[in-house]
């Protein structure tokens, strides 16, 4: 297992194997944030998706998720949907 500092946690962890996304931006999430990071954005994706309902087909949606998961891992964070009440 290899590690990695990771600016999300602020602290070692695992390292991705392969960048998780294409092009310039899963490289440079491969190299900054470890594997439960990107778990996280897996679990705040999934989130946005079904409180949006998005259609992951639409490039409309795409293009929207990719912002936010930019602004998830290099911006200010991405915010949940407005009236977001999570399950108990």
């Amino acid at each position: 297992m290899t590690e990695i500092f990771c600016q999300k946690m602020q602290q070692m962890g695992e390292a991705l194997a392969y960048p998780p996304y294409p092009g310039e931006m899963g490289k440079k999430i491969q190299s900054a944030f470890c594997k439960a990071a990107w778990q996280e954005w897996l679990v705040h994706q999934t989130m946005l998706i079904n409180e949006n309902r998005l259609n992951v087909l639409d490039p409309k949606s795409k293009a929207f998720l990719e912002a936010e998961m930019h602004k998830f891992f290099f911006g200010e964070g991405s915010e949940k949907p407005a009236g977001f009440k999570p399950e108990k």
